[in-house]
């Protein structure tokens, strides 16, 4: 097979990346307009794998997305590339438009013309897997509910309603013009080449250099955490097996508050690198909430459970030790991130 991945020098998209190439054995075009979320260090296992390439592009670009698509002969595309911080969509809501609405129909749109060119055994064949958040269904209260693919969407900050609005455009392309769209949705992601901003690990990072761990508002809000090579191979299997016009959620079946997710990063680096006379609890600090911050999000990811036959892997507590050592171990990788202005200043 060849799979255009969209946004695969980032977070997840590298995962993907990885997992398809050397775990899978498939070729992967690797398309990334390397913005500040995106390192190269996320995919430089594959730089000399020969069923590896990368280009630098704009999915905006629907001609040469076209053009793209024939050169390399793509059998499915797996479009993660999406600005996708709450609090940068807060800041500034435009670019959030631009890729995640707009990109996104010029890559429908390109793929649309593409499947039109391609005999009926490869159309038939084709898939394009949406990827997305469980974000687009708003929150939950602080009870037993979860989200599952029936749930109702209730985007609440500028992030989520463009993604919220990408999903229904890729459905839409599904029913207008029979497009084999599968929509994945998911919940927080964590693990290796996380950029620094996000909350695991930016709190591993502060809590590392004995700063303080801020905490929106009393940490109370619940988030269902997925450990990113779950998720790719979650991914995969939406790929290889899914039906075309259905969706699934992803999750982790791990949802923590966010003040036991910091305490336990501090835990683990007081046993892993300890700070003489300083114990990492203290260095927690409750900092204003942000506008709109949702309470609490879970998912049931019962359908691909029983459909495709997929578990996350990782408990919580492995995964997330496994992630602090990571960081512990790369900080080549997050260093120069670090230095960045904005690497600091966000919570996740």
């Amino acid at each position: 097979m060849n799979i255009l991945v969209t946004g695969g020098k980032g977070f997840i998209g590298s995962a993907v990346c990885r997992h398809l190439v050397q775990d899978l054995g498939v070729r992967v075009l690797n398309i990334d307009k390397m913005t500040y979320a995106a390192t190269e260090g996320s995919t430089a296992c594959l730089q000399h794998d020969p069923r590896y390439h990368f280009i630098k592009a704009d999915i905006c670009d629907g001609a040469l997305m076209r053009n793209l698509l024939a050169a390399h002969d793509i059998d499915a595309v797996l479009h993660l590339a999406a600005e996708s911080h709450v609090d940068r969509s807060i800041d500034g809501p435009r670019m959030f438009l631009d890729t995640n609405i707009f990109g996104t129909f010029s890559l429908l749109e390109a793929v649309r013309s593409y499947l039109a060119g391609l005999e009926p055994v490869r159309r038939a064949a084709f898939r394009f897997v949406h990827v997305s958040t469980d974000e687009v269904f708003g929150h939950l209260p602080l009870d037993d509910s979860v989200f599952t693919e029936h749930s109702s969407y209730a985007p609440t900050s500028p992030y989520s309603a463009s993604k919220a609005a990408s999903d229904h455009l890729a459905m839409a392309w599904h029913h207008t013009y029979g497009l084999p769209v599968v929509v994945s949705n998911c919940s927080n992601n964590y693990g290796p080449f996380q950029f620094p901003e996000k909350l695991i690990p930016l709190m591993i990072i502060n809590a590392l250099e004995g700063k303080p761990l801020p905490v929106y508002g009393n940490g109370e809000n619940v988030r269902d955490w997925l450990h990113v090579e779950d998720h790719a191979r979650a991914l995969a299997l939406v790929l290889l097996r899914g039906r075309p016009g259905q969706s699934y959620v992803i999750g982790g079946r791990n949802a923590w508050p966010n003040l036991q997710v910091v305490e336990r990063i501090a835990d683990l680096l007081d046993i892993l690198r300890p700070l003489p006379g300083v114990k990492r609890r203290s260095l927690i600090t409750f900092v204003r909430d942000r506008p709109g911050h949702d309470l609490r999000y879970a998912i049931d990811p019962g359908r691909i459970e029983t459909e495709l036959g997929w578990t996350a892997r990782h408990t919580f507590a492995d995964g997330l030790q496994d992630t602090v050592r990571w960081f512990l171990d790369n900080e080549e990788w997050w260093r120069p991130l670090r230095r960045m202005r904005y690497a600091g200043e966000r919570l996740g």
